[in-house]
């Protein structure tokens, strides 16, 4: 009798993003990783480094259906999330690095953060930080927030820490069989995979920091939940609103704005999750309507407007991602903007609750 699992398809179905500026020419490279890093960080070359130099990177990033496993290498370098780019970017997941080679800083209000082989960094990219790494191989995994909900979110004193330990030990070995088996995975087993990172990440870190003891923390993930969730079923709502949301949390206006203060506030969030599910409906092969039309459907006035807003958001037109789908402007993909650091900034964005 032969094995169960034995006549499992060897055609994999989960295709990730590559990005590497090994083919660039030396004055390029480290102007391309900038450029595509920037939805995440901006980075700057030590001083006694110039661009003509060359700068090698190269990232590969699997999509796990809501979750992303990011697997990197990057020359020395300096980064920054600063409180501008965290304010005025919707990207506030958790990020867990696993150092394979290097060694990083990272600062937050002072406190530095060492990093090295053996050892896992926490870090919520809904805060500022800073640091400096030497040549690193690294794998992270980037989690929305919301995926933690059902356990009350990560502690509240997860943010900035780094592990080690026994229990680190099996996260690092968990995430390295889960890496030795992406080239196999097909999109049916990424549910269980995602779940079971999801599950063996919250334990480790909550044994590690401790129990979420902070009620305003675990309230707040809570109620940003409840509001995502509301939001993202109610994009083509013309009814969705400030006023509208505060009923349905059964919370103040005051109290609203608070919950997404860190968001540039509630409005901008609603616009910009609309401008992202728009973008993916422009994206969608299947989808032929006028831009005009889609502009109708999530609330926008005309199309000059929101043409105008889409363009702010991602820095090309809605018209010029038809093109792309189409295939009629090919020579723009690479290396054009839409081609490297667009895919990294809308897979950050897009990640959503499955």
């Amino acid at each position: 009798m032969a094995p169960l699992g034995d006549n499992e398809t060897e055609c994999a179905n989960l295709v990730p993003q590559h990005f590497t500026t090994h083919t660039l020419p030396r004055a390029q490279q480290f102007q391309a990783w900038q450029d595509h890093i920037s939805p995440l960080l901006d980075v700057r070359l030590p001083e006694d480094v110039v661009a003509d130099d060359g700068f090698l990177a190269s990232q590969t990033c699997w999509n796990l259906g809501g979750m992303l496993l990011v697997q990197q290498s990057t020359a020395t370098h300096s980064y920054e999330r600063s409180p501008e780019k965290v304010r005025f970017s919707p990207i506030d997941h958790w990020m867990i690095t696993l150092l394979r080679a290097g060694h990083t800083w990272t600062a937050v209000d002072g406190r530095v953060a060492e990093n090295k082989p053996g050892m896992i960094a926490i870090r919520s990219l809904g805060q500022p930080f800073r640091g400096r790494a030497l040549a690193t191989e690294s794998v992270s995994l980037i989690i929305p927030i919301d995926h933690f909900a059902a356990h009350g979110g990560l502690p509240g004193a997860s943010d900035h820490t780094v592990l080690v330990g026994h229990r680190a030990k099996l996260l690092i070995e968990f995430v390295a069989s889960v890496e030795e088996s992406l080239s196999r995975l097909t999109i049916d087993d990424l549910a269980s995979v995602r779940t079971s990172l999801i599950e063996i990440v919250f334990n480790t870190v909550s044994h590690l920091v401790g129990p979420n003891s902070e009620r305003d923390f675990t309230a707040n993930t809570s109620l940003m939940t409840r509001a995502r969730r509301f939001i993202h079923g109610h994009l083509l709502s013309d009814d969705l609103s400030p006023e509208v949301l505060s009923r349905e949390l059964a919370i103040s206006r005051t109290r609203l704005y608070e919950l997404f203060e860190s968001f540039g506030g509630v409005q901008k969030y609603i616009r910009e999750r609309r401008l992202l599910a728009a973008h993916a409906m422009l994206a969608d092969g299947s989808e032929y309507r006028k831009i005009a039309d889609i502009a109708t459907d999530f609330g926008f006035d005309s199309a000059a407007n929101f043409s105008r807003a889409f363009t702010q958001q991602f820095g090309y037109s809605p018209s010029l991602v038809r093109k792309l789908r189409a295939g009629l402007d090919t020579h723009l993909k690479t290396p054009s903007r839409l081609g490297s650091d667009e895919n990294f900034g809308a897979l950050l964005q897009t990640l959503e609750l499955r």
